[in-house]
């Protein structure tokens, strides 16, 4: 799915790398005098390396008029290029094979690594070089297995060099989808690994023709029947024949020092990145996650914090609702023999809070806010969780007096949801007031993505409720959306917020309360935000505070405030008399959680509503 600008880009990558191949290929077999092996080293590494390679056949390989082929490849950095072609066909298939296979089979990265060189080295000798190239070097094949040890050995060390930090830092940076064969950011970050792998390995390889360790571009003089081609080789133009003809003008010092070069390189290259990425992490326990831009990973970052910062895939939501779908709406209930049944789904879903912007959340029945629960002290009340997120979940009822094992703390009184399970919550409401629901399982991920919901219980006896004209439920939340994609909300590197909402909106389009002068307004502040502090204030005058956390104040402990700092978990009940006509706003006082992605709009944003008054009469 295409999910992030670089899809894009690297779609249009891949059709041209795919036209340029079907163009390399059909120049090949119809007009240039290649050798066969050379041939499809040439389409191999234009599928790699797209344009890159086309540019590569064209400037060295393709002859410019018939018959000049041998003329026109003779030039050193030419015969480079042959060479490094070559060897990076063979070497690049093994590697890009076995990168497919260890990430289906869930291997870490480092083992990876390893896996990927092996099956390089081996492809290129034991394949490219030996067999495909046996009837041009002549002998047997285990001769050439010897023959082509060292110059394959040295080539492939240098490639990998420069291969393995591309696929470490890329693979293992922000964007995991890069890891999972099934994307094509994992293809595209391959083919970049292949580029660098070949710039590293040319110059190895243009020193390798000078001095006849390797073979670099040729001509084919003629075919005989099958495969046994001869072809001449343009850095001795002087004579056709076969390879192994070759004398080395190498000395065995100088074959020890590049060796020697290309093994610390190679050493660098795989061991270097494990200072700073986690290399024991393996596509199937990563795989397709994206990290929130500026989040600090390194090598202690473990596979649990990257799932718990990831972003939600827009493939996994299953529902969008516009702008005028609102939550916090009464969740109704059935009546089983005197027990009120009430049913929560968890599902992800796309929520907007404003208009033309939206974020990719988890919901309880389709609402941010989950449904409002509302019963009466002393009700016995059973909740269903039915959880249809890619994750476990469970439900906690905050500050509600209930058995144990009701409680909600996964692998502490139960174990989690899984996906596609249910779990059924049973208890008898033994206090009123001001209360909410939440998971207790990874709730700062899942809780940070909208999965919260107020719990009322009005009291017993209908005298002890303290009256107003109006109420209305204040639930604040953070979020985190760049570039299309929504991460949980969290104090550290990389999860600040830049979006605020109250009951899911975003000012302005936020609610607004109607009222006249003189009438009275409970508001019911929750923190069912994660990680901040919001000091809420009404504008208008003060308001008398009388319940806090749940708990009634008697009329001697009741007080006048016009802000009151809502930290996560934190309820506060206060009683505010519309004194003057007008539009008087409810917000937070940090100015930075009234804006919208640092922006106001029509005077504000985030956490920030209006009390509309009208006169009275």
């Amino acid at each position: 799915m295409f999910v992030q600008p670089i899809d894009y880009f690297l779609a249009g990558w891949f059709l041209l790398a795919f036209a340029a191949t079907i163009y390399v290929g059909i120049d090949q077999y119809r007009n240039n005098p290649e050798p066969v092996v050379m041939k499809w080293g040439f389409i191999l590494v234009t599928l790699y390396t797209g344009p890159l390679g086309l540019l590569l056949y064209v400037l060295a390989d393709k002859e410019p008029k018939p018959g000049t082929h041998e003329q026109f490849i003779k030039p050193l950095w030419k015969q480079g290029v042959g060479s490094a072609i070559h060897c990076i066909a063979g070497d690049a298939t093994g590697i890009i094979v076995a990168a497919v296979v260890t990430a289906a089979l869930g291997l870490p990265m480092w083992i990876d690594l390893i896996v990927e060189y092996l099956a390089g080295f081996g492809f290129g000798l034991f394949i490219f070089q030996s067999l495909f190239m046996q009837s041009m070097m002549g002998g047997s094949y285990w001769e050439n297995v010897k023959r082509s040890f060292l110059p394959e050995f040295i080539s492939m060390n240098f490639m990998m060099a420069a291969m393995a930090p591309v696929m470490s830092f890329l693979m293992m940076g922000r964007d995991m989808r890069a890891m999972d064969p099934a994307q094509l950011l994992f293809w595209g970050v391959m083919s970049l690994g292949v580029m660098a792998g070949y710039v590293l390995a040319y110059p190895a390889n243009v020193w390798m023709v000078a001095v006849k360790l390797k073979h670099g571009l040729m001509t084919a003089n003629g075919a005989s029947s099958g495969d046994h081609e001869r072809a001449s080789s343009s850095r001795d133009g002087r004579h056709g024949g076969h390879g192994h003809d070759m004398e080395t003008q190498s000395t065995a010092t100088q074959r020890a020092a590049v060796g020697g070069v290309s093994v610390l390189f190679l050493f660098v290259g795989l061991v270097a990145p494990a200072n700073w990425l986690n290399l024991s992490v393996s596509a199937r326990e990563v795989g397709g996650l994206i990290m929130p831009p500026g989040m600090i990973m390194d090598r202690d970052t473990s596979v649990d914090t990257m799932r718990d910062m990831a972003a939600i895939l827009p493939r996994q939501v299953t529902a969008s609702y516009g702008l005028d779908v609102r939550g916090d709406q009464l969740l109704p209930y059935r009546d089983e023999n005197g027990v009120k049944v009430f049913e929560l789904t968890a599902s992800p879903i796309r929520w907007t809070i404003l208009p033309g912007i939206t974020v990719d959340a988890y919901a309880y029945n389709g609402q941010i806010p989950g449904p409002r629960i509302r019963v009466r002290e002393g009700d016995h009340v059973r909740v269903v969780l039915h959880n249809q997120l890619p994750e476990e979940t469970t439900l906690h009822w905050h500050g509600l007096i209930l058995p144990n094992q009701m409680d909600g703390p996964a692998h502490v009184t139960q174990e989690p949801v899984p996906p596609g399970g249910s779990y059924t919550y049973e208890f008898t409401v033994q206090q009123s007031g001001t209360y909410f629901y939440h998971p207790h399982a990874n709730p700062d991920r899942t809780q940070a993505l909208g999965l919260y919901g107020a719990f009322i219980v009005d009291p017993k006896n209908f005298d002890d409720e303290i009256k107003a004209d109006h109420e209305y439920v204040v639930e604040l939340q953070e979020w985190l959306m760049r570039e299309g994609l929504t991460y949980p909300a969290m104090p550290m590197d990389g999860g600040m917020p830049n979006y605020f909402t109250i009951n899911g909106k975003a000012y302005p389009a936020t609610d607004t309360i109607h009222m006249k002068v003189g009438e009275t307004v409970k508001v019911r502040f929750i923190g069912t935000n994660n990680g901040f502090i919001h000091p809420m204030h009404i504008h208008g005058g003060p308001f008398e505070v009388v319940a806090i956390d749940g708990q009634t104040l008697q009329p001697s402990a009741r007080y006048m405030a016009d802000t009151v700092e809502i930290g996560p978990g934190q309820r506060y009940d206060v009683v505010w008399t519309a004194r003057n006509p007008g539009k008087w706003l409810i917000h937070c006082h940090i100015p930075h959680h009234t804006t919208n992605n640092n922006a106001e709009m029509d005077g504000g944003g985030g956490l920030m509503m209006v009390i509309d008054v009208a006169p009275k009469g």
